[in-house]
């Protein structure tokens, strides 16, 4: 049907803030089922593109679709405090329930969202609005301490500050004069002057504590009682929560893992993509609508196997098969011997030391592009690691779920981290990263309460690595490595460690039987619309090291280009500059600069942010600076500072 688009209507909260939205509402007498989505990233520019591959279609199916700005974003006024916060939850919640009052609305909403949109749906739907129906989530976490781009089995991830960096610059960007008329430069200013700096937040809470546990679903499985779709992609960090809330969730669940980075199936890579559009048309059907729509029918589970895939300067598709996943799976137990031998007759002692700047082949924890963003080969990475391989396989060998380390480790000082990788070594040496996992070994009783290592003490340890569903050919070998080091993707522990491994095992899950699937492709191989490009968008990621000085760098650039929106005329451009450095013998060298730019213009009317963040990792401290500026055209309209040092704790 056709379908009219209301580019914006403001909705009301309870104090008087007014949120700024976009309505997709099919045409004809309703009422429709409606899917919302709340954002912090601008609905006029920042997912623009994204939402005209997805909203249309959904109200020409006959489902409205709502795009918030989350408060104190985009064009929403208020003020942003935080990621998931009880007043963003709050909004949701109040949202829903002025979407169900509409004449247009049947009763009946959808939440719907990647990354932060599907996190805040799990955590509403945990709260129980009576409007909210059904949830699709993305790319999204039931625990917020460990499956996040905060930190990870107890371990800093450098995704912390770049994420910090890039909230500063997203939430900084105004209002738009053409939706908030004159008064623009007004709320942009109170909205500058209020911004918080959330790497001290997020500082301030390396345990896992009250903070970190609102909005972790996992402390309440039952909470949740609206049936919910989750996906994710293997080339992506946010990949556990598919088969995590599969097995866990009490409510109606399905669960799907494709080969994707961090974006929506139908025009993700590598591909094959999925035909998210015509199945997400009919889980809103089913859900909202009351119609038979075969969702029962739908595996609780499917997987695509990625089956020998290679690393490449970009990865535009991976071999495999999409299987129905059991939940039920056989493990093998596979001793880590001498000679480097992983199915040996008997453990053996090994002791172990990396290189500092060991990792720098990780890629990103979570990825937009299908290039260096991506794990490289990682042969860099094993060479510098403590590596065990199978033997060739005879047969293909199927890995399905999240291999487990067990093993006695002891450290000759206080802290330290293991890292572990599993790895597809092709015939030729090319080496695959399948799946990793990280502990910070004062956390191996826990994230509540970490302890300290006794140095010399062995102790009892168990390192899972994230979820994977992936099957190396005949010909290939299965490596496990392990390090202590995996730089820049973790900040490492403040001395350099050295472990001791004894009786260690790696449990390898493996489902041989599960039955092959289909899934449908997108009819459309290529939804995403066109927006006029100003200028070139460009990309670069590079390694130096000082051979001389004995440093390592690692470094950033992004320039999106600048975009024109078709219909609302907005040209926007962003650009990250991000650089890494430590010393090879001093992990208390650690630095991470990052300078964030955003540029939105119309006419006469030109802004600038300029965000900029400096990290230093010390022994005792995370010593941090930034600072945001804002222009008016050429002239200086806003400034803000911070500088503060967060003491570690156990990290």
């Amino acid at each position: 049907m056709g379908f009219t688009t209301e580019e914006t209507l403001w909705i009301a909260m309870p104090d008087g803030t007014r949120l700024a939205a976009t309505l997709w509402r099919p045409d004809g007498d309703g009422p429709f089922p409606t899917v919302l989505e709340f954002l912090p990233y601008r609905r006029r520019d920042g997912t623009a593109i994204r939402d005209d591959s997805t909203y249309p279609h959904f109200a020409e199916a006959g489902v409205a679709g709502l795009r918030v700005d989350s408060r104190g974003n985009g064009d929403s006024e208020g003020l942003f405090d935080d990621e998931y916060s009880p007043q963003e939850l709050q909004d949701c919640v109040d949202t829903i329930a002025w979407i169900a009052q509409q004449d247009w609305s049947n009763g009946a909403v959808g939440m719907m969202g990647i990354s932060w949109g599907g996190f805040n749906g799990l955590q509403v739907a945990a709260l129980r609005p009576p409007a909210l129906k059904a949830v699709i989530s993305i790319a999204s976490t039931a625990d917020r301490y460990n499956d996040d781009i905060h930190y990870k089995g107890g371990c800093l991830l450098s995704a912390n500050v770049y994420w910090a960096g890039t909230m500063l610059s997203y939430a900084s960007r105004p209002p738009d004069p053409e939706v908030v008329g004159n008064r623009w430069a007004e709320l942009w200013r109170r909205r500058l002057q209020n911004m918080p700096m959330l790497l001290e937040t997020w500082l301030k809470h390396q345990r896992r504590d009250a903070y970190w546990k609102h909005g972790s679903i996992c402390e309440d499985w039952g909470a949740i009682q609206c049936p919910v779709w989750v996906i994710a992609g293997w080339a992506d960090g946010y990949r556990n929560c598919p088969a995590t809330l599969a097995q866990n969730l009490e409510a109606p669940v399905k669960a799907m893992t494709g080969p994707w980075i961090h974006k929506y199936p139908h025009f993700a890579w590598p591909k094959p993509r999925a035909d998210f559009i015509g199945m997400a048309t009919d889980w809103w059907h089913h859900w909202l609508s009351g119609e038979d729509r075969g969702i029962t029918d739908w595996p609780d589970y499917a997987a695509y196997r990625v089956e020998g895939a290679r690393p490449a300067l970009v990865r535009d598709h991976d071999p495999g098969q999409w299987i129905n996943v059991a939940k039920d799976a056989n493990t093998v137990n596979l001793k880590l011997g001498d000679a480097g031998r992983l199915d040996a007759t008997h453990c053996c002692k090994k002791i172990f030391s990396s290189p500092l700047a060991l990792g720098t082949t990780s890629g990103e924890y979570f990825t937009v592009v299908p290039d260096a963003e991506l794990p490289a080969d990682q042969r860099t990475d094993d060479a510098l690691s403590a590596c065990w391989d199978l033997d060739p396989l005879e047969h293909p060998m199927n890995v399905v779920g999240r291999p487990t380390l067990v093993a006695q480790v002891s450290s000759d000082q206080t802290q330290g981290h293991l890292i572990a990788r599993l790895c597809d070594v092709h015939p030729d040496g090319t080496s695959t990263l399948i799946a990793r996992g990280m502990l910070n070994l004062c956390h191996r009783k826990g994230n509540e309460m970490p302890k300290a290592m006794t140095p010399g003490q062995a102790e009892a340890i168990t390192l899972r690595l994230d979820e994977t569903t992936y099957r190396l050919p005949k010909g290939h070998k299965l490596r496990l490595a392990l390090s202590t080091s995996y730089w820049p993707m973790i900040i490492p522990p403040p001395a350099k460690v050295t472990l001791t491994l004894s009786e260690a095992e790696l449990v390898l899950p493996t489902r041989p039987d599960a039955p092959e699937i289909d899934i449908a492709t997108p009819a459309d191989p290529d939804p995403l619309p066109d927006y006029p490009k100003i200028t070139p968008s460009s990309r670069k990621r590079s390694v130096e090291q000082d051979l001389t000085q004995g440093s390592t760098r690692y470094a950033i650039h992004e320039d999106t280009g600048l975009t024109e929106h078709p219909r609302n005329g907005i040209q926007f451009r962003d650009t990250r500059d991000e650089a890494w450095e430590v010393q090879q013998d001093d992990p208390n060298s650690v630095t991470g600069t990052l300078t964030f730019i955003s540029e939105r213009r119309r006419g006469a009317w030109a802004t600038k942010t300029e965000a900029r963040v400096s990290f230093r990792a010390r022994e005792s401290s995370f010593d941090v600076t930034a600072s945001l500026e804002a222009w008016d055209g050429e002239e200086p309209f806003e400034r803000r500072d911070w500088a503060f040092s967060i003491p570690r704790d156990h990290m």
